[in-house]
Formats: structure tokens, sequence, C-alpha cells
């Protein structure tokens, strides 16, 4: 999908808009926009400019993706990710990159201590009936397709998220454990799109370990789309 001369429509944020952004994805520009708890978004991003995800509450995770807008097999691949950065975090300065090694975005801004998770897949019907969940339980992996479909597009494959503000360390014995975050409320996560890409974030529905605080309670999560500097 090709963006439209409408993505450099600007106007000053004055209201919170939940739900997308438009039927193709294409926002106002400096419009906020609000994710709702349990909840998924998919916006298209112009190259050059800037997205702006914001932890309204602190302790809220987010799983991420961007894809290249113009063909969905080239997305933002952890793996690979973790092979351009040696390591497993991600930092300002570093580049989001793609499957064909590509850069899709770059952090260019992180207010938080920096605490963010590449390793774990996003959580999924399965994930919560291994948990002891009973019934129908909103996870991250088909609020990524819905967010997608509601813009018209299929996604092709789920790739494993960036988990923004997830606190999952890594031992030295490899194993895993299932933190709070250590966010705080407003903190922001900003990335400048490399080429256009559509992002598609999903407020964590994780409420059976505290990956969104001690209290497991998931919270909304807001963004931004602004012109670059």
């Amino acid at each position: 999908m090709a963006p439209s001369q409408t993505m450099s429509e600007t106007r000053k944020p004055d209201s919170i808009a939940s739900g997308r952004v438009s039927e193709n994805g294409i926002p106002v520009l400096g419009q906020l926009y609000e994710i709702p708890a349990r909840e998924g978004c998919a916006v298209v991003v112009a190259a050059g400019q800037l997205l702006t995800i914001i932890n309204t509450h602190g302790s809220q995770v987010c799983d991420f993706w961007a894809f290249n807008a113009a063909d969905l097999n080239e997305f933002s691949s952890m793996p690979h990710q973790h092979a351009v950065t040696s390591g497993i975090g991600l930092r300002k300065g570093n580049a989001l990159v793609s499957n064909a090694r590509r850069p899709l975005m770059t952090v260019i801004e992180d207010t938080s201590p920096g605490v963010h998770d590449t390793v774990v897949a996003a959580c999924d019907v399965h994930r919560y009936r291994q948990l002891g969940a009973h019934g129908y339980h909103r996870n991250c992996t088909d609020n990524f397709k819905q967010a997608l479909q509601a813009i018209g597009q299929q996604p092709v494959t789920v790739p494993a998220p960036l988990n923004i503000w997830m606190n999952t360390p890594v031992a030295a014995d490899g194993s895993i454990s299932w933190l709070a975050p250590v966010s705080s409320r407003g903190d922001r996560f900003v990335l400048r799109a490399e080429m256009d890409v559509i992002a598609v974030m999903s407020a964590c529905p994780q409420d059976m370990v505290p990956i969104n605080g001690a209290d497991q309670m998931p919270q909304r999560l807001a963004f931004i789309v602004a012109e670059g500097e």
C-alpha cells in the first residue's frame, strides 16, 4: 500500500481518537490517538515521519511490529535484529531492521530506562490456555491481525514483536523472568521511519503474569505521528 498525499495533512492534537486512525491507516499528523487496553491499532508512517508511542500509565507493554508499506513480506525481524546489534536490547540510535536486513525505523528517543524485550513471541490464545484461562482471552496475535485487517491489509505472517517496555531479563543460565516494567507514566518511545512503513501496536492484554505491572491490569496506550525535524 503506497501512502497518499493526505499524509502531509497536519492538525494540532485536540482530542483522543479510539480505534483505527482511518480506513487506510493514514493518520492526521499531530493527532493524539488512543489504543484502548487489550486492543491494537495499525498506522501508516511515511519515510521521515516520527511515531511517538506514549506509556500513559507507565506499566503497559506495547507489542510492536513494522512492515514495508509497499511489501508486507518485508517486516521487522527480531532474529535479524539480534545479528545486527549483537545483542537482545534496543537502544536510542539503533535501527529496527527487517528480514531483508534493511532499516525500517530508527529509535531516536526513549525516555524510559531502556528495558525492552526482543525475545518473547506475541501472546496468543494458546499461551493463555496454558496459563489456565478459560474461554477466549484477548491477545496480541489476534490484535495484530485485526489491526491490519481494519485498514484493508492481510498479514502474511505474525513476526516476533518488539515488546516495548517489557521487562523479561534473561539470566546467565538462559532462564527468563516475567517482571513488571521499569518505565514510568508518560514515558515516550520515538521511532523515525526510514521508509514508508505500516506500524502495528498492541496494548498487551496479559493479566496472568505481571509484565503489565504488579496489579496485572492492562492499560491504554497513546501515539502520535508527526513530521520529522
